[in-house]
């Protein structure tokens, strides 16, 4: 009789810690697609001016574009300690990679093939 009870108390400690774990993640999904949104907000105006500016034998125009669309930002981990960011454009199936840290544009880039 013990045993069946300290059985029960242990499924019962499990499906509730796994409840508690299945909140969390999903509190902290939320907030980093929040978080997420605002980075994306903030960086929009200035990657469709340096993508409009950046010299290419294609030119992006996104203003007065018949097809424009945002994929949005990406991040790929290089190394350990190194994460490079691209917030991505799309106007007239002409592509736009904008790194936010250095703050230029590369029209038509591979995102992955950057430096």
């Amino acid at each position: 009789m013990t045993f069946q009870r300290i059985v029960i108390a242990l499924l019962v400690l499990i499906v509730a810690g796994l409840g508690a774990i299945g909140y969390v993640e999903w509190r902290m999904a939320v907030q980093v697609r929040t978080l997420k949104a605002f980075v994306e907000g903030y960086v929009f105006n200035e990657a469709v001016m340096a993508c409009e500016r950046a010299q290419s034998s294609t030119p992006f125009k996104w203003n007065g574009g018949k097809s424009t669309s945002v994929i949005g930002l990406n991040s790929v981990k290089l190394d350990k300690y190194n994460v490079s960011a691209s917030y991505t454009l799309v106007a007239d199936s002409v592509y736009c990679d904008y790194d936010p840290i250095k703050r230029k544009a590369e029209i038509g880039s591979s995102f992955l093939e950057r430096e």
